[in-house]
C-alpha cells in the first residue's frame, strides 16, 4: 500500500530483455543511503511510476526490478528507456503519516497527456482515461497519475464514443519533485483510481443486478 507522495525522482540507468518481461535498474541515492533501518532491502516494494514491484537486486545505490509482461503491456514501463526518469515511492509502513490517499500500486488504465497549459509556477494538465473508468473519478476526489496522488479539479465523460478525460492543478513542488514537470502533450501516464470508488462502484452494479 502507497500513498501517492512521491519520495524522489530516480534515473533509469539500464533495462535489460528478459523475455518475455524486462529488468529494469535505477538509479536512486537517497533510498541506498538512508541509514541501515530504512535503506532498500531486497524484496521490499517500491512503486515505480505507480506501479508496485519488487526490488530483486541491489548494487550500490542502485537496484533493480523485474517486470513482467503483463505489466509492461498495461503500463508505460514499457515505454522506458536509460536515461528516463521515474517517480519512486516506498511502500507504507504502520504508524506512517497519510498524506495523500490510499494507492495500491496495482495500474488501471494508461492515460495520455492531451493538453498542458503552464501559468508558471502553476500548471493545469488534461488527462484522457478510457471511458470505462470515467464513474470511478470525481471532482474533487483522488486520482493517481504516475505514482502521484493528486485532486480532481474536474471530470468529463465521453459517454463511452471515445476516452474521457480529467483535469489537474499542479503546484510549484509538484512540477519540480515529480515527472510531470516534464510532462508533454502525447506522453503515457499510470492511472490508477480511487480504491473507494471502485468499491462504490462494484456495491451499484451489484444491487442493479
Amino acid at each position: 500500500m502507497f500513498t501517492g507522495l512521491i519520495e524522489t525522482l530516480a534515473d533509469v540507468v539500464a533495462i535489460d530483455d528478459q523475455p518475455p518481461g524486462k529488468r529494469i535498474a535505477v538509479s536512486a541515492p537517497a533510498f541506498c543511503n538512508s541509514g541501515e533501518n530504512h535503506a532498500v532491502q531486497i524484496g521490499d516494494s517500491i512503486a515505480i511510476n505507480g506501479c508496485c514491484l519488487t526490488v530483486v537486486e541491489i548494487d550500490g545505490d542502485r537496484f533493480s526490478f523485474e517486470a513482467g509482461e503483463e505489466t509492461l503491456l498495461r503500463t508505460n514501463l514499457g515505454k522506458l528507456v536509460a536515461e528516463s526518469q521515474v517517480n519512486l515511492e516506498r511502500a507504507l509502513a504502520v504508524g506512517d503519516r497519510l498524506g495523500g490517499h490510499y494507492v495500491t500500486g496495482h495500474v488501471d488504465a494508461i492515460g495520455k497527456l492531451v493538453e498542458r497549459s503552464d501559468d508558471p509556477p502553476w500548471a493545469h494538465l488534461k488527462f484522457s482515461i478510457p471511458a470505462e473508468f470515467i464513474h470511478q473519478i470525481v471532482a474533487k476526489g483522488s486520482i493517481t497519475v504516475d505514482g502521484i496522488s493528486l485532486t480532481v479539479v474536474d471530470v468529463g465523460d465521453n459517454k463511452g464514443v471515445d476516452d474521457s478525460y480529467f483535469t489537474v492543478a499542479l503546484i510549484p513542488h509538484t512540477l519540480n519533485a515529480t515527472t510531470l514537470g516534464r510532462c508533454s502533450v502525447g506522453d503515457t501516464v499510470n492511472l490508477e483510481t480511487d480504491i473507494l470508488a471502485k468499491y462504490v462502484q462494484r456495491s451499484l452494479q451489484h444491487r442493479e443486478n
